[in-house]
């Protein structure tokens, strides 16, 4: 069973209990170790993680991970602390000398502080990261950081069949050989939520949500969705169990292709942070 290149594993999971739809809570260190050796055995080349995913990258550097690219983030270095410093820890604790690719994980904090790039461009000239970037949540904030000079090598971006607030920057990305990945195909989870079940913040998209569970392999479908874009190098996405992956991968061929959107969904949805906290 082969499954397409375009498919990446995040891994926040793996230190945290993550996603509005997550009953499970953090995802053992045995699952973790059947998901790694199901993702190999499919194809599946790329894991994403970052600093701020808990224990994730601790745990994930307890397994085998030879034949994986690793792409990990950053977060504002302070007290002294060096954007290598970040690194360092990350690559220890992957059991790794080198990373596929090196996100600022709060890329606005670049714009004062142009040295952390500055820093990230010797990281990558040691060779101690292939490709350098940023890990986005708004347009507006890759509309910044180009204006300043900052062109990355790599980016990643919510991008799923609700939210396309970054399909023209990133087209234009691709054309200048940035590597796009995208992360939210689920949303969190939410299109997988009953609507009945969800608070009346999410109004708006409860007939959406119920047209959607109509659907036949709804994971397949969102999952190709995103990966049908020619403009998109990697799709990100997480699991809980060994069952949930195989489930995505089984799904992505047989699933059918999702019905045009004619809605504009407001930020409020597509944006998690906005979400109520319970």
């Amino acid at each position: 069973m082969k499954v397409s290149g375009k498919l990446g594993l995040g891994t926040v999971q793996f230190g945290l209990s993550y996603g509005i739809s997550n009953k499970k809570g953090k995802t053992s260190a045995e699952e973790v170790q059947k998901i790694l050796k199901l993702a190999r055995n499919s194809g599946i080349e790329m894991l994403d993680s970052a600093s701020a995913y808990g224990d994730a990258e601790e745990v994930i550097g307890r397994n085998n991970i030879s034949g994986f690219k690793l792409v990990s983030k950053f977060l504002p270095p302070s007290g002294g602390e060096k954007v290598n410093d970040q690194l360092e820890r990350s690559l220890n604790n992957l059991e790794l000398n080198h990373l596929y690719g090196y996100l600022a994980h709060r890329p606005m904090e670049l714009l004062n502080h142009p040295e952390q790039w500055e820093e990230l461009q010797a990281l990558k000239a040691e060779g101690k990261v292939m490709n350098i970037g940023f890990s986005l949540n708004e347009p507006e904030e890759l509309e910044n950081l180009l204006e300043k000079g900052f062109e990355p090598d790599l980016v990643q971006v919510p991008y799923n069949y609700f939210d396309r607030r970054f399909e023209k920057a990133i087209k234009e990305l691709k054309e200048k050989g940035c590597e796009i990945h995208t992360r939210s195909a689920f949303l969190q989870g939410l299109f997988f939520m009953d609507p009945n079940e969800l608070q009346d913040y999410f109004a708006e998209v409860k007939p959406l949500l119920e047209q959607l569970r109509e659907i036949e392999l709804l994971n397949g479908a969102l999952l190709k969705f995103a990966m049908e874009k020619p403009f998109i190098d990697k799709v990100i996405t997480g699991v809980e169990t060994e069952a949930q992956l195989l489930k995505n991968i089984d799904s992505i061929g047989k699933a059918p292709t999702l019905p045009e959107l004619t809605e504009t969904i407001s930020d409020n949805i597509l944006i998690p942070s906005r979400w109520p906290k319970s």
